[in-house]
């Protein structure tokens, strides 16, 4: 039956292309983004992993920073120990020469005397945004290292060691060589504390890349699919236009059976 009130197949085709614009409005954002699951109503379960995820790759951004920061602060130190244990080593051989028979000891008094002051010029100046760990009264540092969700943040500590006194009451060869072996101990810890730190600095960068990888298998879209499904939806668009406009026309051939 012909009805000029009811055109089923124009509103079969409206249906078809109304559908067709919808998958193509999808595929176009898709293609925007990159991503083909962007907001929640795209996906609820893989939308909420992934914001989780992304918020903890965030945490474990400022964790990467801090311990930037933690291995500026523990190289500095380090550097001017061992510095320090160099020219410490040439105090113990001073006073070693002072004790030589025909040496003159006033003479060896005044470099040892320089040379102590230079360390603890060496001490004041390890100083890496207002963190000291060798002068006198410097504290020992809490570096973050790493943070596990649900838990928070963990961290190590650096102790501190007082070169700035180190070798205050040092009067021979002796107690210059106990004062040494202290000096190289505290510049073993900060040795060991500076590897820990590059190994975790290591970690939390791959760590960071595995997540943003799983996150990029969940909400990602895959381009190639896309390209060719946006061809397609767009040649299905046209003929969907072409089939709308046929089933409108159709009851224009009901006016010819009215015509004398």
């Amino acid at each position: 039956m012909t009805s000029i009130l009811t055109n089923a197949s124009a509103m079969t085709a409206l249906q078809t292309l109304n559908n067709t614009n919808k998958n193509l409005a999808t595929t176009q954002d898709r293609i925007a983004t990159g991503q083909r699951v962007s907001t929640a109503s795209d996906n609820a379960a893989y939308w909420s992993i992934a914001t989780g995820m992304r918020t903890q790759n965030s945490a474990l951004s400022a964790v990467k920073d801090g311990l930037g920061l933690g291995a500026s602060i523990v190289d500095t130190a380090y550097t001017a120990l061992t510095s320090a244990i160099d020219l410490a080593s040439k105090i113990q051989a001073k006073y070693v020469a002072k004790e030589t028979p025909g040496t003159d000891g006033t003479i060896i008094d005044a470099d040892i005397a320089e040379m102590k002051a230079q360390i603890v010029e060496m001490a004041k100046g390890a100083t890496f945004q207002g963190v000291n760990l060798l002068e006198t009264g410097g504290a020992a540092q809490n570096i973050v290292t790493g943070y596990t969700s649900g838990t928070g943040v963990t961290t190590m500590s650096v102790a501190a060691y007082d070169l700035e006194a180190a070798l205050t009451a040092a009067t021979s060869s002796s107690t210059v060589e106990t004062a040494v072996n202290a000096m190289k101990a505290a510049a073993a810890g900060l040795g060991s504390a500076k590897t820990r730190i590059d190994t975790q600095q290591t970690f939390t960068g791959n760590l960071m890349d595995a997540i943003d990888r799983g996150v990029g298998q969940l909400v990602d879209a895959d381009m190639n699919a896309e390209s060719a499904r946006l061809s397609a939806l767009q040649v299905q668009q046209q003929l969907g236009i072409q089939a709308l406009s046929i089933a409108n026309s159709s009851n224009q051939s009901i006016l010819s059976l009215f015509r004398g």
